[in-house]
């Protein structure tokens, strides 16, 4: 629960003036500075240096394409892989930009090898390589530092795949639903991997969570509405709501309660299901479309006012119980 909107909760409720409204602000803590500032200042530094480093060794590379020997570019970049592990490994403070590094080079190592010999791979085989490669350093390094940018790389491996096996188009087929709902479920799974369930095992922290169930939560929804481009809903819009309304339930749970994640989820449900709506409303009608669409945006508004408070009313009994995000 939002700390200042709290306290002016409690300032009106008790009537206090500016004065008392002022001391409780400065017992709340509200104004200091976070704790361990510097520290994550000097963290956040620290990976921005390493992202910077890691883009300027490929585009070094690239910039002396011409001059350098095959062999010569492998050796660059597996060298960038194996030095910044071991520099990892031997230095603790600089464990998670080193790291970081390291991840970023294993993609380009994957890159450079196909751009060399052409092997005719899916691009989804890359990152799913790139992915299982980098699992063991995010597991040792446990940091979100590395398990948002692997939740992006598993993510659009995911994408890719489903790309790759619906015939490399977006179209909607019977006969491939399975795929979709392998990808649904990967998705939702390597979100729930990241959530504060496994923490103990991964260290992942929220935000790695948060990443992977917006990429989630967009590819389910962009499905579920390609299922009602149609004449006829299709299986793929049942197939999206349910795993979306899933996907709430699981998150509605006190253990696993977050505020970003269940308004990202309710927002989905919301356009689905007023896409829903729309597609049975009859709108060809010249006479009953303006009332058509003035019902339709009475009902997306009633809708959304209807999730927003839902999501409050959970946000409160999670703060009461210590649980909220």
């Amino acid at each position: 629960m939002d700390i200042g909107l709290s306290l002016l909760q409690i300032s009106a409720a008790h009537a206090l003036n500016d004065e008392q409204h002022r001391q409780l602000r400065q017992l709340s803590g509200l104004d200091d500075e976070p704790a361990n500032l510097a520290r994550h200042f000097r963290v956040s530094l620290a990976l921005i240096a390493a992202s910077l480093i890691g883009l300027g060794i490929i585009f070094w590379i690239a910039a002396n394409w011409d001059s350098l020997a095959r062999a010569t570019r492998f050796v660059l970049l597996q060298g960038v892989v194996v030095v910044t592990c071991i520099g990892a490994y031997a230095r603790p403070a600089a464990r998670i930009p080193l790291a970081l590094l390291a991840l970023l080079a294993i993609g380009a190592v994957f890159a450079y090898f196909g751009q060399t010999y052409q092997t005719g791979a899916d691009p989804w085989q890359l990152f799913a390589l790139w992915a299982l490669l980098g699992l063991p350093l995010c597991l040792s390094v446990r940091h979100d530092a590395l398990w948002t940018p692997w939740a992006l790389i598993a993510m659009t491996g995911i994408s890719l795949w489903l790309h790759a096996n619906t015939g490399h188009s977006w179209r909607l087929d019977r006969r491939e639903m399975h795929f979709q709902v392998t990808a649904c479920i990967g998705g939702l799974t390597i979100a729930a991997l990241l959530s504060p369930l496994f923490a103990q095992w991964t260290g992942a922290g929220r935000l790695s969570m948060r990443v992977a169930i917006t990429l989630a939560v967009i590819s389910v929804a962009l499905l579920g509405i390609a299922g009602l481009m149609n004449t006829e809903i299709s299986g793929q819009f049942w197939l999206a709501l349910f795993m979306l309304t899933i996907a709430a339930a699981a998150f509605i749970s006190p253990r696993l309660f977050d505020v970003f994640s269940l308004s990202g989820i309710g927002l989905a449900l919301n356009i689905l299901l007023i896409g829903l709506l729309a597609q049975m409303v009859n709108l060809d009608s010249a006479r009953w479309s303006i009332p058509m669409l003035l019902f339709l945006g009475l009902a997306a508004a009633g809708l959304l006012a209807a999730t927003v408070s839902a999501i409050l009313k959970l946000s409160e009994r999670a703060a009461l119980s210590g649980g909220a995000k």
